[in-house]
């Protein structure tokens, strides 16, 4: 794959997952690369998109993924705010 830049329709359409997916992960916290062209455009990298795919490989469905940092908190790292204060 190439340099070439997505929208995010070709994008989800190229993964096999839906636009609202790729929306979802881009205010959760982007694991899927994306550029922001000017202030509204969104667009995805080919090349970052088959690095994408490619980390996304498991031998396993108990195999956890190593980009994510953010699975298994314990709870106690999860306080709410009334209970923090």
């Amino acid at each position: 794959m190439s340099n070439m830049l997505l929208t995010t329709k070709e994008a989800a359409h190229l993964l096999r997952v839906s636009e609202a997916f790729l929306e979802r992960d881009r205010w959760a916290g982007a694991r899927v690369p994306f550029i922001k062209v000017g202030t509204r455009a969104v667009r995805y990298r080919a090349a970052d998109l088959e690095a994408y795919i490619q980390a996304q490989a498991r031998q396993s469905t108990s195999q956890r993924n190593p980009l994510r940092t953010d699975c298994h908190k314990p709870k106690s790292a999860t306080l709410s705010r009334k209970a923090r204060s």
